[in-house]
């Protein structure tokens, strides 16, 4: 069933690669229908994949071969609201670990080039506190590549990052 509105990702010819890896590295995410190209068309032949329905997160994306036309940038990115270390560390492992390259202040793309943002719950909640907390916690995030929750911890207890 198509959502009444969802996410296009435009991939050059990889789609079906991106969606199994999607599919393997994020829990409540499984490929739905597979189109295949009807006829030939400016980024591919008949019989290639066109198109892969998804849900990524337990949200539904359509995921479309369309060619080099476009390519992903920084202007779009998934925040991923991880529990803990653990969390954050298995899916920045497997996003960066996989081809992909890490960025700062838990940003990173995937070896397709979207960007994600790997973001504890627990620095969303320091933020959102304000004040000497928030600013202990983004100074701490600043300087961090993938973000360490017990290094926010401490910057916010003044113990140190």
């Amino acid at each position: 069933m198509i959502a009444k509105i969802q996410p296009c990702l435009w991939f050059d010819g990889n789609a079906e690669d991106a969606a199994r890896f999607y599919a393997d590295t994020f829990p409540d995410t499984r490929i739905g229908a597979v189109m295949r190209a009807p006829g030939d068309y400016p980024a591919g032949q008949q019989g290639d994949v066109l198109t892969v329905e998804m849900t990524l997160l337990g949200m539904p994306f359509l995921l479309l071969n369309g060619g080099p036309e476009f390519t992903f940038n920084e202007a779009v990115s998934f925040q991923v609201a991880t529990d803990d270390q653990a969390e954050t560390d298995r899916y920045w492992d497997a996003i960066v670990g996989n081809g992909g390259q890490a960025s700062v202040c838990g940003w990173c793309k995937d070896r397709f080039g979207l960007s994600w943002q790997i973001t504890p719950r627990r620095l969303t909640e320091l933020m959102a506190a304000g004040g000497d907390t928030a600013a202990r916690a983004f100074k701490a995030m600043m300087e961090m590549t993938k973000i360490d929750i017990a290094a926010l911890e401490r910057a916010v207890a003044g113990t140190g990052a």
